[in-house]
């Protein structure tokens, strides 16, 4: 149950987003707080669960990982972990929730949502797969190209302490630690109205934890998957990036309509194609599988690169001043005091960037 403060924050939140948006929010927050409530009301201590017999030994040994992580988290990557990850909820779906994304039919400029204390996003939550549909279906009725992501987990950005989810746990070892050192990375920054660059340095601060914890580690056969597994993620976000640019430079012709439409057609099954050529490269390796099975559009693309855009300026910054996160932390702190341009440019600029 809740304490107090908790259900005053909840309120507070209500309040506020009644004031500063329209009616449609009269039903969309309530959905939102009503998910997060449900999601709080379940929470178990992990230390308890780990006393319970009936309790499987995989889950055990997920939840014992998690408070591992957790601790490097504290000690070696300075992140601001306290009482986040101490519990788990038994989700009764496959994800916490699910992002709506929508673009113009001829533009990559994302539509925006704006919310209390957090501020304007690219995407729009919702922890209901049906409501998510339901939404947008109608930005598909005004011609918007629109995707829907599940997302296995999330931060409330130090309004509540972070579960560990279902949605998430049984990943591999590795793809729960990087997940838990992005979240964390939230909760240390987050700049309002800014998703591209939140999740870029979120993204930055987790390849650089699992570059450290796994060297920590003797498995040379988990560090050879980490690196596998990046590389085929960059070529991945190369293919997504190499096609948007395609994109952007037809959307940019005057031509008519019917015309844009058909060789925007022609260039999403080019994606495509060399999609199934990359996998042929990877041995058959389905890890996008599921990625490439609805019919692309602009919305899609979108949401790959709201989160990687900036991330390898933000690890070139940490590498030309000694990998030192402390110092690295600090400066993307003061960078997110200045204007979105201003930053933005200092950024770009990363190697040329001396943090003093």
């Amino acid at each position: 149950m809740f304490s107090k403060s908790l259900w005053i924050k909840i309120i507070l939140s209500v309040f506020s987003a009644f004031a500063l948006t329209g009616c449609e929010s009269i039903s969309y927050y309530p959905h939102m707080i009503s998910g997060q409530i449900a999601i709080l009301n379940k929470k178990q201590p992990i230390k308890q669960i780990l006393t319970e017999p009936h309790v499987s030994v995989n889950l055990k040994k997920k939840l014992k990982l998690v408070l591992k992580v957790r601790e490097f988290a504290k000690n070696e990557l300075h992140l601001p972990v306290k009482n986040h990850y101490l519990n788990f909820v038994e989700l009764d779906r496959p994800f916490a929730l699910w992002n709506v994304y929508a673009t113009p039919e001829f533009s990559f400029s994302p539509m925006t949502w704006c919310y209390p204390i957090v501020g304007c996003t690219a995407y729009r939550g919702y922890f209901s797969k049906s409501e998510a549909n339901e939404y947008a279906n109608k930005l598909i009725e005004q011609d918007y190209d629109v995707f829907i992501g599940g997302v296995a987990a999330y931060s409330t950005l130090g309004w509540f302490d972070d579960p560990v989810l279902s949605s998430f746990i049984q990943r591999s070892n590795i793809k729960v630690a990087a997940l838990i050192f992005h979240e964390l990375a939230h909760q240390l920054l987050f700049v309002g109205n800014d998703t591209t660059f939140n999740e870029s340095f979120a993204t930055a601060v987790e390849q650089e934890g699992m570059r450290r914890w796994l060297k920590t580690k003797k498995s040379l056969g988990s560090f050879s998957e980490y690196q596998m597994d990046y590389r085929r993620h960059l070529q991945f976000i190369q293919l997504i990036a190499t096609y948007r640019n395609k994109l952007e430079l037809l959307y940019a012709e005057n031509l008519p309509a019917v015309n844009k439409r058909q060789l925007k057609s022609s260039l999403f099954e080019g994606l495509q194609d060399e999609y199934r050529m990359l996998k042929q490269r990877w041995k058959g390796y389905p890890g996008y599988d599921s990625w490439f099975k609805h019919k692309l559009n602009n919305a899609q693309l979108v949401s790959v690169s709201t989160y990687y855009d900036l991330a390898p300026a933000f690890l070139q910054l940490l590498q030309n001043n000694g990998n030192d996160l402390k110092l690295f932390y600090k400066y993307c702190q003061d960078l997110a005091k200045k204007p979105r341009k201003e930053r933005l440019d200092i950024i770009l600029g990363a190697t040329n960037v001396k943090i003093e």
